[in-house]
């Protein structure tokens, strides 16, 4: 899983970074646009790894990862209705979903690019932007397909025709104001636009940063934000990236004695995993193969067969079954063994629907 962090400049967005990855990436100066993006990468936090590991005694335990892509800097403009493009729209495409971070903290010596503070005006700015992007990409389309369907053969103009009817519905829509994640699409249309990977169609996680000033108000403001921004696959939080920044930096025990200090419930890093996976609807299954004990995140409804392919391409080529236990059942049980004894590991074929948290070991042959 990919998640690309944006905001506009001064929001706080290399912070939340720094804060979800346990990462150092200077913080507060802006590099230019043509500098490289940071990236760090998270474990996915699974109290389920550490009972599997301590009941199974692997060698290695391998928990699920999530990557979280931070521009360096936003284009210049952004957030001014000059569009996104270049290598900037080029990372975003690429991502899974996308954090967006959005500044509820004042901060003298750090003055806001529109010179106030206001959250709900930022957001819907940046939401411009990308309708924009979006239908300046829709545009190009158009144009290519007309040209296209002077020299098309019959059954050609067809499939043209059809998919030139599908971007003027969604081009339609964004023009009022409505994102593609937020439009009425049957899942015919879903796939057909899926590899524009339009940025108003991908999963959105607001997350409201404030500062330790409001802290005792977070709870209160979570609850207004994620009412006013409660919308088809759309997410909305609040934390303090400059506290926690800096409470990542810390040992966990530490780390976790101060949040409870502060009334604080989540570490950032957990908080935004959490989120992402309810927003992106994702799971986790684990495989214990050759003594290692490993997490695996997949979409909901996802066949065995595709699942084994996750683990390995040859496993889905040559699929013969999966043998499947529910965590729960396998710790009742003590061991794989005695499940199987019990009978509780059963076998499934490749259109078997794996769910959250199974044991599977995958059979095949190539």
């Amino acid at each position: 899983m990919e998640i690309g962090i944006i905001g506009l400049p001064k929001s706080g967005k290399t912070t939340v970074f720094n804060a979800v990855t346990r990462g150092k990436a200077e913080v507060g100066a802006y590099t230019p646009s043509t500098a490289g993006p940071n990236i760090g990468v998270a474990k996915v936090p699974d109290p389920r790894l550490e009972v599997l590991s301590e009941m199974l005694h692997p060698k290695r335990k391998v928990p699920a990862e999530v990557t979280y892509v931070d521009l360096a800097a936003p284009p210049k403009g952004l957030g001014r209705s000059e569009g996104v493009g270049g290598q900037f729209l080029a990372h975003l495409s690429k991502a899974d979903a996308l954090l967006h971070v959005v500044r509820a903290f004042e901060d003298e010596t750090v003055p806001h690019i529109d010179g106030s503070i206001d959250p709900e005006r930022d957001v819907a700015n940046l939401d411009l932007e990308f309708a924009f992007s979006d239908l300046a990409i829709i545009e190009r389309r158009l144009q290519r397909i007309e040209t296209s369907l002077k020299a098309a053969k019959p059954h050609e103009r067809e499939a043209f025709s059809r998919e030139k009817a599908i971007l003027a519905k969604i081009s339609s829509a964004l023009e009022s104001e409505v994102p593609i994640r937020e439009q009425e699409l049957t899942d015919e249309e879903k796939k057909a636009i899926l590899s524009y990977q339009f940025l108003t169609a991908k999963p959105l996680l607001l997350v409201f940063n404030i500062g330790e000033d409001r802290l005792s108000q977070a709870s209160s403001l979570e609850q207004e934000w994620r009412a006013k921004y409660q919308r088809p696959q759309s997410q909305a939080a609040v934390l303090c990236g400059k506290l926690e920044m800096e409470l990542s930096q810390l040992e966990d025990t530490d780390a976790q004695e101060f949040r409870s200090a502060l009334g604080l419930e989540e570490a950032a890093l957990n908080l935004m995993i959490r989120l992402s996976y309810e927003l992106l609807g994702l799971i986790s299954f684990f495989t214990v193969v050759s003594d290692e004990v490993k997490a695996w995140t997949i979409h909901r409804q996802t066949p065995a067969v595709k699942a084994a392919g996750k683990v390995h391409t040859d496993m889905e080529r040559g699929f013969i079954r999966a043998e499947v236990i529910a965590f729960d059942d396998l710790v009742k049980c003590g061991s794989i063994a005695e499940a199987r004894k019990q009978g509780l590991l059963h076998v499934e074929g490749k259109d078997y629907i794996v769910r959250d948290g199974d044991v599977s070991t995958f059979l095949f042959n190539i």
